[in-house]
């Protein structure tokens, strides 16, 4: 049987079965399209980001398009900000007016995306900032905009209280886990308390005041799963723009883990921006985390207008049909103790009873799989159910002009078609002898 990872207090257990969400990281930084830190990297004031906030008018925007979208990509659950470092709410607050319903537009881009994903059957999840750059009280340190201008800084930093800003960020919290229905997952974002500039330092889970922001939110939503961005533990760890190398451990234990991806270099809309992955390489970032019991979170930044980018359309639509054809591979999968040949991934059901080899290369004729001789009852071409045969070459038989040999008693060879299936990473599904 394939391993478990450790229990829990949120519920994982849709989480570890559903293995494939959608990130959503919108705002008004979707009007510069230069990056969702750009006003961290262009050493912006307030009054001169401010154009962005003046000027956000989505007249597009209808999020049963991207929920729909979603879906047929085979997501599962989304997680979108509700607000970024840049202060920036899509929701009504009551604790701010630097909000959507204060801008042209003038209503609120929250509500109308919960029940529009809800809709389509997907879970609800919230990042939320523990960041801001345009509160008033949150102090000016090394990540912050104003960082270089030194005589504002201190004179600012003077008078500002973190733990004024703390209260705000908890009555956000509060707003979002009571005022929108049931919500799946909370994403906290993010701490960096290590970090030491000399004349300031980092912020951290004092200065969120972390265990008491923890404990309301799993007091608030019972079952939710929260991240471990708080610095006090958390029922996910979250790998951001890498893939691990295998299942991540805590203390040597397993945990439950989700990568956190984008299609390009950024999370907000980039216009400029081209270093898109390709279909195939974010089908196999899929199935690699899933290969090592983690999950995909993968993230679209639509434009100012509300829409999403045709480049991320078309990507969703080609991991669509990858998957219409191939998701069992993915859904209520996990890693497999059986070691995959290489340019390979092995997934297997959770109860243990198939296992599915991802062909990341395409070989000539055979594959040869290691400690599967004797384990395999039928084995088919999981994109259209066409049989495989397979075989255990004789031990010591030794490698003729026309006949393979060398390979050890537990080995198991598959024949394969010489010509690829026409799709992005076949799969062979094993049933396994119980």
């Amino acid at each position: 049987m394939p391993k478990l990872p450790e229990p829990t207090v949120g519920d994982t257990s849709w989480f570890v079965h559903d293995r494939f969400g959608l990130f959503i990281h919108w705002g008004i930084y979707a009007l510069p399209a230069r990056h969702e830190w750009v006003k961290n990297r262009e050493k912006m004031r307030d009054e001169d980001y401010q154009k962005y906030f003046d000027h956000f008018y989505p007249d597009l925007y209808d999020p049963t398009v991207w929920a729909k979208e979603a879906k047929n990509a085979g997501m599962k659950y989304f997680v979108v900000t509700t607000k970024h470092h840049d202060g920036f709410c899509l929701w009504d607050s009551a604790l701010t007016d630097y909000k959507a319903t204060n801008t042209p537009w003038g209503k609120d881009l929250l509500k109308p995306m919960v029940e529009a994903f809800r809709n389509e059957g997907f879970k609800v999840g919230f990042y939320h900032s523990l960041i801001d750059w345009h509160h008033p009280e949150f102090p000016i340190d090394g990540l912050h905009p104003m960082r270089d201008d030194v005589e504002f800084r201190e004179r600012e930093n003077q008078r500002r209280d973190i733990r004024k800003y703390a209260a705000y960020l908890h009555g956000q919290a509060r707003e979002l886990l009571t005022q929108f229905g049931k919500i799946d997952i909370m994403w906290y974002d993010f701490s960096y308390s290590q970090a030491d500039w000399g004349w300031s330092k980092g912020k951290g889970k004092d200065d969120w005041q972390s265990e008491q922001l923890l404990a309301m939110t799993r007091e608030l939503q019972p079952g939710i799963i929260v991240n471990d961005r708080l610095e006090v533990g958390g029922d996910i760890k979250t790998p951001e723009q890498y893939q691990p190398r295998g299942w991540l451990t805590v203390d040597g234990k397993p945990v439950v883990w989700e990568a956190c991806q984008t299609f390009s270099g950024s999370w907000g809309y980039y216009r400029d921006e081209y270093t898109w992955k390709s279909t195939e390489m974010l089908i196999q970032m899929l199935i690699d985390g899933v290969s090592k019991g983690g999950n995909l979170l993968l993230n679209v930044g639509p434009n100012g207008r509300g829409e999403l980018d045709p480049r991320a359309v078309e990507r969703l639509r080609g991991i669509g049909e990858w998957m219409r054809l191939h998701s069992r591979s993915i859904y209520g999968c996990t890693a497999s103790d059986f070691t995959p040949p290489p340019d390979c991934r092995y997934t297997q059901s959770q109860d243990g009873k198939r296992l599915y080899l991802h062909l990341f290369a395409w070989p000539f004729r055979h594959v040869h799989l290691d400690g599967l001789a004797g384990k395999v009852e039928y084995a088919q071409l999981l994109n259209d159910a066409s049989e495989i045969k397979f075989y255990v070459i004789p031990p010591g038989q030794q490698a003729q002009n026309t006949t393979m040999g060398g390979m050890g008693a537990d080995t198991l060879t598959l024949e394969l078609p010489i010509v690829k299936p026409p799709v992005a990473v076949p799969v062979v599904e094993l049933f396994l002898k119980s």
